[in-house]
């Protein structure tokens, strides 16, 4: 049976992975910073545990994957997906802003990374899967940072899939387009209905949706995949 943990893992995209892996009988450490009640009772429904991770300070980081490493005796899988958005123009973002962005959305990336890996290495096996975003392939107008940031992790996921290739660790992405999460809460209906139009399936995507991209990169299905973007994105960068 393996194991995970998935950082962010109380927000939309995060909670419908915890579920999903754990429908593949993955016990799944439910990382989370400050929704301590929501991560229990996500852990407890699906028979996981909550582990606290805040992703900016890889001693919290380091102290998630040793909790994981002494609730299940192993860690198969890393899902990154803690991340933060700041919507406005470049030259109005202070920087303090800019850095609470890169400091969650790509630095928490190495972070989890780095601790998450000698124990994969040790095992000669493992799956990272980092979650990056439609607008780190093509960018955003008024999320500069935010499109900065997951676009690094895209240049991240591929270079360290050829650095831990030889050790039997695989690296991929999901980048998802415009999904129907918290993240997206802030967004008129109009602008909804305008990012729908945009995308050829002529609809937002589901957590769930995003998920089952995320479970199946995590799989023996995927054992021959590594350093690749997938697009959850309803075809919006075709």
């Amino acid at each position: 049976m393996r194991a995970a943990l998935v950082t962010g893992g109380t927000g939309g995209i995060g909670a419908a992975v915890c579920r999903r892996l754990a429908a593949d009988g993955v016990r799944v450490g439910v990382g989370y910073h400050t929704r301590r009640a929501q991560a229990e009772a996500l852990a407890g429904e699906i028979g996981g545990a909550a582990v606290l991770c805040d992703v900016t300070d890889r001693e919290s980081v380091q102290r998630a994957v040793d909790n994981v490493l002494e609730k299940f005796c192993q860690l198969d899988i890393l899902v990154c997906n803690a991340g933060v958005a700041w919507q406005g123009l470049l030259q109005e973002m202070t920087w303090e802003e800019w850095r609470r962005v890169m400091a969650v959305d790509l630095d928490g990336v190495f972070a989890c990374c780095k601790a998450a890996l000698p124990p994969m290495i040790r095992a000669g096996q493992g799956a990272v899967v980092t979650v990056s975003s439609v607008w780190g392939v093509h960018g955003a107008s008024c999320e500069a940072a935010y499109s900065a940031a997951k676009a690094g992790v895209i240049g991240l996921t591929r270079a360290l899939a050829k650095e831990v290739g030889p050790s039997g660790v695989r690296v991929n992405c999901v980048a998802p387009g415009v999904i129907d999460t918290p993240m997206n809460a802030h967004l008129s209906g109009r602008d909804l209905a305008a990012l729908a139009e945009a995308t050829p399936l002529g609809r937002i995507g589901t957590p769930e949706e995003a998920a089952e991209a995320v479970a199946f990169l995590c799989s023996p299905a995927a054992g021959f995949i590594t350093g690749q973007v997938l697009g959850a994105d309803g075809g919006f960068c075709v």
